[in-house]
Order: C-alpha cells, then sequence, then structure tokens
C-alpha cells in the first residue's frame, strides 16, 4: 500500500467504492464498435467527470474528516509506475512512443508534483501491438480487456496506458475509492501524442498525464460544482464557474475572492499554462491515498 493506510468503516468503503468510479474525457458509457484507428487531435482539453451527487460528495467528505491522520513528508511516499504503451505497428506514428519520451513523461509527473508527498518511480513498460486496443474508447469492452491483462501491482501501483483515444479526447482516470470494486480497472488513460514531444499542440508537454494522475490520487476539477457548494473541496482553490481553456490571465469567474485558478493542474487550460497544485490539493490527496490505496 501506498504509507499506512487508514481503517475504513465497511459500509463506507463499500459506497465510496462506487463513487468517483472513472474521472474520463467523455460522458458516453454504452459499448459501440470501436472506430477506425486514425490519429487523434485534440482542439480544446476536455474531462466530463463523472462526478457523485452532492450527498455522495458530502458523505466522503465527512467520512475523511473523521480521519486523523497526520500528513505524510514531501517525497515520502513512493507510487511504483507502469507504463503499457499500446500502438498499431512500430513507430511513433502508430503510438510506439519510444523510452525517452516515458522517461520525459515520468520526469513532467515528478516535477509537477515535487512539492507533495508522492514521488513516481517507473518499474516497467511493456508495449502491445493491438490495433482494437488502440482506438481506445472509454468504458469499451476493449479497454475493460486491455487493463484486465496488462494491470500490474495493487491498489497503490500506478497504471499508465498510452494510446490513440477516441473523439479528440486527451485521458481519462480512476479515483482511489474506485478501487476496491474495480481493481482491474484502476489506472489512468492518456493520448499517445501528449507525452512530452507528441503532436497534441499545446498539450504536449505532459501534463494530460498530470491532470490525470491528479483525479487518480483523488482531485476533482477546480470548477467541480461552480461558483456554489463545496467546490472541489479544497479551500485554497478560488471558486470557477466553468473551465479555462488557452491561458486567460486575470479571468475571474466567480464574485468570491480570487481570480480563477487557471494555473492549476486540475484546470482545462494548455499545457504550457498550468504550473501550480496548492497545499490543500496535496493535503487531500495525501489523505485520500492514505485512506484508499
Amino acid at each position: 500500500m501506498i504509507g499506512s493506510v487508514a481503517k475504513k468503516n465497511g459500509r463506507l468503503a463499500v459506497f465510496a467504492g462506487a463513487l468517483l468510479s472513472l474521472a474520463a474525457c467523455t460522458g458516453e458509457e454504452a459499448q459501440t464498435p470501436e472506430a477506425p484507428a486514425v490519429e487523434q487531435t485534440a482542439l480544446n482539453r476536455g474531462c466530463a467527470t463523472i462526478e457523485p451527487s452532492v450527498e455522495e460528495r458530502a458523505a466522503i467528505d465527512a467520512f475523511l474528516a473523521e480521519q486523523k491522520t497526520a500528513m505524510r513528508a514531501v517525497g515520502s511516499v513512493t507510487v511504483p509506475t507502469y507504463f503499457h504503451v499500446i500502438n498499431k505497428g512500430t513507430g511513433i506514428a502508430n503510438g510506439d512512443i519510444p523510452d525517452s519520451q516515458i522517461t520525459a513523461q515520468m520526469n513532467v509527473l515528478n516535477a509537477a508534483y515535487a512539492n507533495t508527498p508522492f514521488r513516481f518511480v517507473l518499474q516497467g513498460t511493456d508495449r502491445t501491438t493491438n490495433a482494437k486496443w488502440f482506438a481506445l474508447k472509454d468504458g469499451s469492452a476493449n479497454e475493460k480487456a486491455m487493463k484486465k491483462a496488462l494491470r500490474k501491482g495493487g491498489p497503490e501501483s500506478l497504471n499508465v496506458y498510452t494510446a490513440n483515444l477516441s473523439g479528440g479526447l486527451l485521458g481519462w482516470a480512476t479515483f482511489p475509492t474506485s478501487y476496491t470494486a474495480q481493481p482491474k480497472q484502476d489506472g489512468v488513460v492518456i493520448l499517445f501524442s501528449s507525452v512530452p514531444g507528441g503532436t497534441a499542440a499545446p498539450y504536449n508537454e505532459g501534463d494530460t498525464g498530470t491532470h490525470e494522475v491528479g483525479h487518480w490520487l483523488g482531485l476533482y476539477h477546480t470548477f467541480q460544482g461552480g461558483c456554489t457548494g463545496a467546490g472541489d473541496s479544497v479551500s485554497d482553490t478560488p471558486a470557477e464557474a466553468s473551465p479555462a481553456y488557452g491561458c486567460p490571465t486575470g479571468r475571474n469567474t466567480c464574485s468570491s475572492t480570487g481570480n480563477d485558478p487557471i494555473t492549476n493542474f486540475m484546470d482545462y487550460t494548455d499545457d504550457n499554462c498550468m504550473n501550480t497544485f496548492t497545499a490543500g490539493q496535496s493535503a487531500r490527496a495525501d489523505q485520500l491515498t492514505a485512506t484508499y490505496r
């Protein structure tokens, strides 16, 4: 496990395991025939996360409030990381990204999370040539089969799958609370060309990985809930009415104090605009992973 795992109330552990099961860059779950594998181009970052209800989120937050564990030290939590490169043939154009780009993606992750407890260590890389898995749709039978065949490690292990995601999507992830119910489906999926040096500009500096790993650690989007309610359940991220795109400096969509957190990794801005996790986000991710991972 990642660090020491707090004991969970049995009823709530089962309840929470059904929540936040997928932070997916699409809202569709119906299984349809896979589209032909043509390289996707993401015009805007998008993640239509399957969100819990207000009542469900309140129950999770109340449960976390009861946990009195101290935050773990910066860099003290080692996250074993496995890369699964799905391709339709040899060469980068076919999704067979080289080890150098995987190393660069790992470097981006560790730089982004440098002030948090998490340190990501690559444990292995495997490569699979499968045209159906390469043209990947979230929630599909192909995704389930791929993960069932390839996933490694336990709840503490980050599994990253790179493929050519359908619908111009950049990625999706599972949340810590879903692991118990669907352990084989746990992990992060990203567009192969979103890694550093890829072709998915302006999303080709590796921060799709950063963003999706944020979900895997338990973070919501900064615009969760808009201008009202608990927002993203983090007190030091200003409320935001809607996703920000590009890098709109000075954007302020809510009347509460503070401009929109456009530089936050959990918004939708361009990779070169993102550079921040807050102390509150770090604390929440630590608490969720200590409890569920």
